[in-house]
């Protein structure tokens, strides 16, 4: 997005870091109105928050409608995102006299602009569109819209403007968050559309830097190609994401190998990838003296011990996350989605890896919604909010 199209006090916040509300923009709260199991559920959303519940209780389809928004506000089209949109109707919806069915989920994202509200109807039946979005800031709705008529792909959209004309209405695709696309159509030549546009900035960058992790240790396993890119959200090409890693940034390699030597058993002097002779790469953990140990060797555990740290350890630039280039990294502040945060690992893995997402958390650079069956070790956790969801 244009940094010009903005809200000027939003540029002054980001030379300064002053006022009341944090520079970068976050997800503080996650809404499920209608969404699968939940009904009128409110997420909040620190830096370090616990989802807790047993199997059922909807940890999982809220991460889902988290990392759902991200890739809507990231420009994917609804079929894309949700695929099995059925799945996402609450439990014993009953479709009305058109025989449609439908969910709304939404978000907060707080920011320069303060709290900005998003939320969304979707349609899920008998045809994927969106019939409704609102983006709000304080008392003042920035951007509405409305499914007016069904027999066309459009939904009528209404965003403020202050300007002649009090607002500016025009159709927007049903099948499209329009927060996302609100920067291609409005001009931002009056007071009110900058602040439209700097609303929808600030939502639609702290979305944008949503990444949702579940790492797989048989994939982490096999050596991999060298070059492939990002860490993928498998964590399948963590070796070659190490072999770059440790060249590039030798501050945070080096915390990343004290993070591995509280999680992996043994003595632990270095993490690295070593090339080999087909062009691939196989990580190994350094065992100072002793021959080094390659990762495929590794159990479930410490693999997945080693992968969390490796993500909450890295930003951006490093993950597979879907970048705004307009925003600098350092002006975001990536959230970090992981399901079965726990899964596998042992009570002092896990106790350093909570430990760990707390002190990057404080930090401000990353943020970290995990989901565990059962929470009540890591409440009283410093930096560590726990909500406890029941089925």
């Amino acid at each position: 997005m244009p940094a010009q199209a903005g809200h000027p006090d939003l540029a002054r916040a980001r030379a300064d870091g002053a006022g009341p509300h944090p520079v970068r923009p976050r997800i503080t709260e996650l809404r499920l109105s209608a969404f699968a199991g939940h009904r009128r559920t409110a997420l909040p959303l620190g830096a370090v928050t616990v989802l807790a519940g047993r199997s059922g209780s909807g940890k999982t389809s809220a991460l889902r409608a988290c990392a759902a928004l991200a890739r809507l506000a990231g420009g994917a089209v609804l079929a894309e995102v949700f695929p099995d949109a059925a799945a996402c109707v609450p439990d014993g919806a009953r479709p009305d006299a058109q025989r449609r069915r439908g969910f709304r989920i939404g978000c907060t994202a707080d920011g320069p602009e303060g709290p900005v509200r998003l939320d969304l109807a979707v349609q899920a039946e008998p045809e994927l569109r969106v019939v409704g979005e609102r983006l709000t800031a304080g008392d003042r709705v920035l951007l509405e819209t409305a499914l007016r008529d069904p027999g066309r792909p459009t939904v009528q959209a209404a965003w403020h403007t202050a300007g002649s004309a009090p607002v500016t209405r025009a159709p927007l695709p049903d099948d499209r968050l329009g927060t996302a696309l609100l920067p291609l159509r409005v001009a931002g030549k009056t007071d009110g559309q900058r602040r439209v546009l700097a609303a929808a900035e600030q939502m639609v960058v702290a979305l944008r830097s949503v990444y949702a992790c579940d790492p797989r240790p048989d994939a982490m396993r096999a050596p991999v190609p060298t070059g492939t890119g990002h860490l993928l959200t498998g964590c399948d090409n963590l070796a070659d994401v190490l072999w770059r890693t440790r060249v590039e940034c030798g501050r945070r390699h080096a915390l990343l190998v004290d993070a591995v030597r509280a999680g992996c058993a043994g003595p632990v002097t270095d993490l690295r990838a070593e090339p080999l002779g087909d062009g691939t790469v196989r990580a190994v953990l350094g065992r100072g003296a002793g021959p080094a140990t390659e990762l495929a060797r590794l159990g479930d555990g410490e693999l997945r011990y080693l992968a969390l740290a490796l993500v909450l350890l890295t930003g951006p630039g490093v993950l597979d996350v879907d970048t705004p280039g307009e925003v600098p990294d350092a002006m975001r502040t990536l959230t970090v989605l992981a399901d079965g945060f726990d899964r596998a690992l042992d009570p002092a893995q896990r106790s350093a890896l909570l430990g760990l997402a707390g002190r990057m958390g404080e930090r401000g650079h990353i943020r970290c919604v995990a989901a565990v069956s059962d929470g009540s070790w890591a409440a009283g956790v410093p930096g560590v909010t726990v909500v406890h969801l029941e089925p």
